[in-house]
């Protein structure tokens, strides 16, 4: 069995364990816009914690990173140009009523969040308790399978989405170290 057919009965069993109850619940679970109350209570406890300026440097750092990690994905989308399963019609999926992009590898949702919640976990590792790293982690989790419930990517998409942003997280996490001991 090749690692694409392997991928593709994970996405087929995973989809399959859905339900229409269910299905409106994980449709909010993928839109970033739900999120909002958590980045701004992560953006006010970076302010409290640090100061507008450092803050507003953060943000920055933020924000590239979060830019670049969406680029880059969209570079390898039009690149490898492998169609989302949901315009797979022989895969037989759940139908679904959500927007389905044409190329879905690999998932910019799962890069994105993972990135921004690494990045986030390193510079307050002092200031948030464990507790809230591991909420952090839930989320990227719960955020990036509502992709593969709702048939958007391919559970691959999703494994490099998040292998990409964690070096992505990395490297600028080492870039922002440097800006910080520069600007010292």
């Amino acid at each position: 069995m090749t690692l694409e057919e392997i991928d593709i009965q994970i996405l087929v069993y995973l989809n399959s364990l859905g339900s229409e109850f269910w299905d409106p619940i994980w449709i909010i679970l993928t839109n970033k816009t739900t999120y909002i109350p958590l980045f701004a209570f992560i953006v006010y406890y970076i302010y409290k914690s640090f100061g507008l300026k450092q803050t507003a440097f953060i943000i920055l750092f933020i924000s590239i990173l979060i830019l670049f990690t969406d680029q880059f994905t969209n570079f390898i989308k039009d690149s490898f140009q492998r169609l989302r399963p949901c315009r797979e019609g022989y895969l037989g999926l759940r139908e679904i009523d959500i927007y389905c992009g044409k190329y879905g590898f690999f998932s910019a949702h799962a890069s994105n969040s993972i990135a921004v919640s690494l990045f986030v976990i390193r510079i307050m590792r002092e200031k948030f308790t464990s507790i809230f790293s591991i909420i952090l982690i839930i989320w990227v989790f719960i955020f990036s399978y509502s992709r593969i419930y709702l048939g958007l990517h391919y559970p691959t998409d999703i494994l490099c989405g998040l292998i990409f942003g964690a070096i992505s997280s990395t490297l600028f996490y080492h870039i922002y170290l440097e800006q910080l001991s520069f600007k010292a």
